[in-house]
């Protein structure tokens, strides 16, 4: 699939092999692979690579770049309509026996990773779903689940958190409203 010269950067289209051409004759290329072997391909099983690994970047564009970053995100306030308040909610209960049949031999640290990655996967869910009331009942206990599970919240820019209904969940809940895209 193309003239290969000695020193072209070429990988192989089945296996993921990487290399140099060391040789050529006729349709058969000698490459020498990242690891140091020798091997021989027919020219349609090789691939040439480009060289574009080396990006330039002007200072113009870093400093451009920085600034962007550096700058202030102003998050869009959005007003909830009346009809969305009432909407129907989605409950996620993060007790750890909800989780796993047996805690058994699992450390604090193990527990409160179980209970994260299910928040996360369950808010990604309602996202993805268009849902937009989740309740996260996570307990009252020491706090430091709510406290890791506001940080998640904090990294999403279309989520707006508070403490869930109390008459309802007491002070063990809260809940994440996530602004749809129009």
């Amino acid at each position: 699939m193309g003239v290969f010269q000695i020193g072209d950067k070429v990988e192989t289209l089945d296996d993921v092999i990487r290399g140099i051409v060391t040789g050529v004759s006729g349709d058969g290329i000698t490459i020498e692979t990242d690891d140091g072997f020798l091997l021989d391909f027919e020219a349609y099983e090789l691939v040439k690579m480009s060289n574009a690994n080396v990006i330039k970047v002007s200072n113009h564009e870093i400093d451009q770049v920085k600034a962007e970053k550096e700058a202030p995100k102003k998050r869009k306030r959005q007003t909830v309509k009346p009809k969305e308040r009432n909407a129907p909610k989605m409950e996620v209960d993060l007790h750890i026996q909800q989780l796993t049949n047996s805690t058994r031999g699992m450390s604090n640290y193990e527990m409160l990773n179980l209970q994260l990655e299910t928040a996360k996967r369950q808010l990604e869910f309602a996202i993805k779903k268009g849902i937009q009331k989740v309740v996260f009942i996570h307990g009252v206990g020491e706090g430091v689940l709510k406290e890791e599970l506001n940080y998640l919240f904090r990294r999403y820019e279309n989520v707006k958190y508070y403490d869930a209904e109390y008459q309802k969940y007491g002070l063990g809940a809260t809940e994440v409203y996530i602004f749809q895209n129009s």
